[in-house]
């Protein structure tokens, strides 16, 4: 009898008419938080990091001198570590310094490539220093291995989103400028490749010209807290920008949780604003050639360019939420 019943309902369920389901679209695409890339850098890290390039081997990395050129290899590894591009096959780029050379280090990170018209962000920090001084190694901790320490975990961190799927829109340029303190040879000589149309973009081929510079970042002196805006508070951050970006500051600030104090002029004076923009440091370069500039600093300190501007004097907990928010801003540029 049982048998028979199933028999029944087997028959019954093989005739019935087919029933057509619609069609299950795929859900939205999740697209990865940068939070995500925060979980690789540490405070040990970056110290680390400072501290290597502030080492007696490096002897203070003026321009031209043996320590420069290992500096200059070490970010070239950096920059082959986070999967940047090189090139025309290589990450240098060297230019003549008086009697000797330089060398800028450069790399590429690809953004979305859609067929438009592509445009670049450079993000740039000078890695060289004052060198030796009467027998004494000035070693350039905040002035700018803080800069250069940034710079190649900015670059870190986006190659972190890019292992996760995240794209963003515009290309980015990595770039460690040499001879900053030869009057900033190093960001004349890499403009100058951008105006000669020798720059080119490493996917495609076409030439990177001035027209396709998006925005110039530059990182220039950013671990020290001995410089606050408000009395009492390490936590700090100077903005200074040709083309605003206040807007997109302040909401990194607050959407990612970082609550730093925030400044978006040289402590409330207009004329060193501007002077800094345009007159001090490679940012000045770019202004000065119409380029959209920004720099990121925390402050001349009384230890900048002084043999007292070791690895020991930065702030490192600040540093890397300073790094945090400029990866984040650099999120919402893109």
């Amino acid at each position: 009898m049982r048998t028979k019943s199933l028999y029944f309902f087997i028959t019954i369920l093989l005739s019935a008419p087919s029933v057509s389901l619609p069609a299950q679209s795929p859900g939205p695409k999740m697209i990865p938080s940068g939070k995500n890339a925060e979980r690789i850098i540490s405070v040990e890290s970056l110290q680390g990091k400072v501290e290597f390039l502030c080492d007696t081997l490096f002897k203070g990395r003026a321009t031209g001198t043996a320590g420069s050129n290992e500096a200059a290899f070490w970010i070239a590894r950096q920059f082959r570590k986070a999967g940047l591009m090189m090139f025309d096959g290589k990450y240098t780029r060297s230019f003549k310094v008086d009697e000797g050379v330089g060398h800028n280090v450069i790399g590429f990170m690809p953004g979305k490539r859609s067929g438009l018209k592509q445009s670049y962000v450079i993000v740039s920090a000078h890695y060289d220093s004052h060198g030796m001084i009467g027998g004494s190694v000035y070693p350039g901790a905040d002035s700018n291995a803080s800069g250069v320490v940034a710079m190649v975990s900015v670059a870190d961190m986006f190659a972190r989103m890019k292992e996760l799927g995240r794209s963003y829109g515009k290309n980015i340029i990595f770039v460690a400028t040499d001879a900053r303190e030869r009057n900033s040879l190093g960001a004349e000589a890499l403009w100058d490749d951008i105006v000669s149309e020798r720059l080119r973009d490493p996917v495609s081929g076409e030439a990177i010209t001035p027209s396709r510079i998006h925005t110039v970042v530059v990182l220039d002196i950013l671990g020290s807290s001995l410089s606050p805006l408000t009395k009492g508070r390490k936590d700090y951050l100077i903005m200074l920008s040709d083309g605003g970006y206040r807007f997109e500051l302040n909401r990194a600030n607050d959407s990612d949780g970082l609550h730093l104090d925030i400044a978006t002029d040289y402590y409330g004076s207009d004329g060193f604003t501007q002077m800094f923009l345009s007159k001090i440091g490679d940012q000045g370069v770019f202004s000065r050639r119409g380029a959209n500039s920004v720099v990121f600093t925390s402050g001349i300190t009384m230890k900048t360019n002084k043999v007292e501007d070791d690895a020991l004097s930065l702030n490192y907990p600040v540093f890397k939420k300073r790094i945090f928010l400029i990866f984040h801003w650099l999120e919402k540029v893109l």
